[in-house]
């Protein structure tokens, strides 16, 4: 691992941490959603950081829709306005400190202490095809086939799902100008 490899991995370590210590000192269901997305962001950009790109660019992806829906979930649903209203993430305060305190050491004291094991033979040369191949061994194919006729499905549901097309409102020609909106909204209103 390079220099910049080795500051890229400390910053973005040090924002991970930063960011998840935040989630627990905000007051708002928003802001603490946002420091957790910087933070898994930061996380993902680690794991890119220890090659395996393909990992990383999954941690990436998933945080933020997860986060998304979340944040829209919070905007529509919570009781007080887009979760904006002051409160508190913490429970049983001293509880929960004296526990985190107590994990946090025991793992970095496992970092330093358990004899990690020397590397033996040689790196592969494609990790995205080592980590695929290790998940789903001898049915990658099979999967990889899924996933395109699961996309398929929903976009196939998506499309009978909707009573008209894309150029409905311009008529069969496509010449009604202005435009008439069927739901009764017109452009020319």
């Amino acid at each position: 691992m390079g220099t910049t490899d080795t500051v890229l991995l400390w910053a973005l370590g040090v924002l991970a941490l930063v960011g998840g210590v935040l989630v627990f000192t905000l007051n708002s269901m928003a802001r603490v959603t946002c420091a957790l997305l910087g933070s898994l962001v930061c996380v993902g950009g680690v794991v890119t950081v220890l090659r395996l790109p393909y990992l990383g660019v999954v941690i990436v992806l998933m945080m933020v829709m997860e986060m998304l829906i979340m944040a829209v979930f919070m905007i529509a649903y919570m009781m007080n306005p887009a979760g904006l209203m002051p409160m508190s993430m913490l429970h049983n305060k001293r509880g929960s400190l004296v526990i985190s305190a107590v994990v946090f050491a025991a793992l970095v004291a496992g970092v330093f202490l358990v004899p990690w094991p020397d590397r033996t033979g040689v790196r592969p040369g494609d990790t995205t095809f080592q980590v695929g191949m290790s998940l789903m061994g001898d049915q990658m194919l099979t999967m990889v086939t899924l996933g395109f006729v699961l996309l398929a499905t929903m976009v196939g549901a998506t499309v009978l799902a909707t009573r008209r097309g894309r150029y409905d409102r311009f008529g069969d020609d496509l010449d009604q100008r202005p435009a008439k909106d069927p739901t009764g909204g017109g452009v020319g209103r």
